[in-house]
């Protein structure tokens, strides 16, 4: 049987043979050479264009030519046992022709060159030749679409065939699910029996990123990226298995979350979480479950029966041995609680407390403690026996913990309910997000085009009703001819330079009235502080001072304007008159 298998699997490996390829070494390829010597580069290495790794010189068979942009060189080396051994200095023309006479050859640089200054021999004069310009290309330029460089494909979507193996690519957007990729594996080379699936996708709004799925155990592994509600980085379960109570795996991002929660795994008794750098150095909780008891009515009320939940902890420096708890155990059936405590130096063994829950009295609601409701084991023989009102204190704080364990577990149940409904309402209404950036897809960022170009072309409109005409005042006055004549004319000059002239004197006269009620007001002040100077507080001199400052500033500044005010009048009035000898209704009746 053995042998039998073994030329079995050799007549298939001898059908899988690919047959001669009468090609090989024939067909033409081109990529990159980056050459050693500049820029720190030790040595030759090439770039594959289509994939942009850098690849080794041994990997192709041979190079038939090199060009960049001021030259075209041809190989004159052999290359039938490869190019790992070929020069590629392209000054020896022996091994490398060019074809242009202006040879910018990139030689390589020896080691240390550039600490000798070696000069020549003698100095010839070379007959300078005309540069050869390399001719123009007679290929149109390529013209790429954003939407056909983002298709990536054909109808953007492509299907690659493999031994027992089907890979398909989509284009971003296209897949409603925001799937870019798919790899499935087959157990036969028919293409049949699916064994293994694996998708990627982007740009999902539930931050989802890959699925594995097992199609022989309906193991399903989903990761998803940063950013997610309750930080859900990786959720591995059974597709077969549903409901809360099944077997999964969540890994969260400890950072992200407030409880430090790293991963919690779920079986239907079983309920194990880890938490990472917790400040009450909590490091793993196990909860055991008993069969839950069938009930008729609401499921909601019906929740899972917790036999025991133990918590484990991390090593407090700061607390004694016999102090720190390493291992807390609740038996919520047998109404008993043990706690362990971390090893001391140099000893095998720990010690231990077992405390029974004592029974609440109904009428005080008080609890009763005795001596035998403890069992303890101490490692210390000197270690002195727990006072009952230390006891006392002890279990009323260990059933407080207790009860913050069953709410804490509790909420765990409750945030693996609220997350499976998320997933399963993330996959019925799949969204996926959309960059600002892409103005193509982005309806918000379109609607904002939209209305910049709608404001700009109003704010033009306004601009251009804005400019009005600066005779319609006076020529609504004479009651809008339909004909210039050259009274008409000179009535409309004489009327915007008087306009003109009005205003002006209207700008001076407001400026001396303020400039001039300033200096009255300031005069008067001056006159007040001469009279009253030696019965004043220093309060009110610090007022005085202030209102002088302040006042001295005004009257500097309507001096200024007043000033250049007179310097521009002048100017208003020429320039005026300039425009309306220069306006086309004017201009023939004025020259």
């Amino acid at each position: 049987a053995v042998v039998s298998t073994q030329s079995t699997g050799a007549k298939i490996a001898e059908l899988e043979k690919p047959a001669p390829d009468e090609l090989y070494g024939m067909r033409v390829h081109c990529w990159v050479l980056v050459l050693a010597g500049k820029r720190e580069v030790p040595e030759n290495f090439f770039i594959e264009p289509s994939t942009g790794t850098s690849v080794e010189v041994a990997e192709y068979l041979g190079i038939e030519s090199l060009w960049n942009s001021t030259n075209y060189w041809v190989n004159m080396q052999d290359c039938s046992h490869g190019i790992s051994e070929m020069s590629f200095d392209l000054g020896d023309i022996a091994r490398w022709e060019f074809m242009f006479p202006h040879n910018e050859k990139p030689l390589l640089a020896l080691p240390g060159e550039e600490d000798f200054d070696i000069a020549p021999l003698e100095e010839e004069e070379e007959e300078t030749e005309e540069e050869t310009s390399m001719p123009t290309s007679w290929v149109e330029e390529i013209v790429l679409p954003l939407e056909d460089l983002q298709r990536r494909c054909p109808q953007g979507k492509k299907t690659v065939l493999y031994k027992q193996a089907k890979y398909e690519i989509f284009a971003e957007y296209l897949m409603q699910d925001g799937m870019i990729a798919r790899l499935t594996e087959y157990s036969d080379s028919a293409l049949t029996q699916p064994v293994k699936c694996m998708e990627w996708f982007r740009h999902r709004v539930d931050k989802l990123e890959t699925r594995e799925t097992d199609q022989v155990t309906s193991k399903v592994t989903e990761t998803f990226g940063p950013g997610r509600q309750r930080s859900l980085r990786q959720h591995l379960y059974y597709s077969t298995h549903t409901g809360s109570e099944a077997t999964r795996t969540m890994n969260f991002d400890s950072l992200a979350r407030t409880d430090g929660l790293k991963c919690r795994e779920e079986t239907p008794t079983v309920l194990t979480e880890h938490y990472k750098d917790r400040d009450d150095f909590l490091e793993k909780r196990v909860v055991n479950y008993t069969k839950r008891v069938k009930k008729f009515g609401p499921a909601e009320g019906n929740e899972k029966p917790i036999n025991q939940i133990t918590e484990y902890y991390a090593r407090d420096s700061s607390l004694a041995a016999d102090d720190d708890i390493a291992e807390l155990t609740f038996l919520l059936n047998e109404e008993k609680m043990f706690l362990k405590h971390h090893l001391q130096d140099e000893r095998i063994i720990s010690s231990t407390h077992e405390y029974l829950k004592p029974v609440q009295s109904e009428d005080k609601g008080q609890v009763q403690i005795t001596l035998d409701m403890v069992s303890s084991f101490q490692v210390e023989r000197q270690a002195k026996s727990p006072k009952l009102i230390h006891i006392y204190n002890t279990i009323v704080n260990l059933m407080g913990r207790e009860e913050g364990c069953v709410e804490t577990v509790r909420a765990s149940e409750q945030e693996v309910r609220d997350i499976l409904e998320g997933r399963m309402q993330e996959e019925l209404t799949t969204e996926l997000s959309v960059s600002i950036y892409d103005t193509a897809r982005n309806d918000t960022a379109k609607k904002r085009r939209e209305e910049l170009e709608r404001k700009r072309k109003d704010d033009e409109a306004r601009r251009e009703e804005m400019e009005l005409d600066y005779l319609a005042p006076f020529l609504a006055r004479i009651g809008d001819p339909s004909q210039m004549t050259a009274d008409l004319a000179q009535q409309l000059r004489d009327d915007c330079l008087k306009d003109l002239k009005d205003r002006l004197v209207d700008m001076a006269n407001l400026i001396q009235g303020r400039f001039e009620k300033e200096t009255q007001q300031l005069q008067w002040k001056q006159n007040w502080y001469q009279q009253n100077q030696t019965t004043m507080t220093k309060e009110e001199e610090e007022q005085y001072v202030s209102y002088c400052s302040e006042a001295m500033f005004k009257i500097h500044i309507l001096e200024e304007r007043l000033n250049r005010h007179k310097e521009l009048a002048p100017q208003k009035y020429v320039a005026l008159e300039a425009k309306l000898m220069g306006d086309a209704r004017l201009a023939e009746y004025l020259s």
